[in-house]
């Protein structure tokens, strides 16, 4: 019995050292809302990378995306705020505000 509490306690251990690994290499990354533009207007991540939708703008956007690998609304937000997204998958994403429709950004997402 306490060899198996043993072991039991080992997989656990590992298995959270590893969800640690994984998440330690994921990259973050800034995408600006700047004069009713998303600054990069393409941005290349990998998989497990997040970007964080920063509004600089004086009125508020509404961050979205209505693409296959990844779907979101962030909803309205003000200038100094920002919203994460993480993406978990491999694809192209086509960002867009609800707010000014000429405001697109695309995201290449790799493994």
């Amino acid at each position: 019995m306490f060899n198996k509490i043993h072991g039991l306690i080992f997989c656990i251990v590992c298995f959270f050292g590893l969800a640690f690994s994984m998440q330690s290499n994921a990259a973050e990354y800034t995408a600006l809302q700047q004069n009713k533009n998303f600054v990069p207007e393409n941005l290349k991540v990998k998989v497990g990378d997040s970007v964080n939708f920063l509004n600089g703008d004086a009125f508020y956007h509404n961050v979205f995306s209505l693409s296959d690998v990844k779907s979101f609304d962030l909803g309205s937000y003000p200038k100094g705020k920002s919203r994460k997204v993480i993406f978990d998958k491999p694809g192209i994403v086509e960002v867009e505000c609800s707010i000014h429709p000429n405001m697109h950004m695309i995201i290449e997402v790799t493994k």
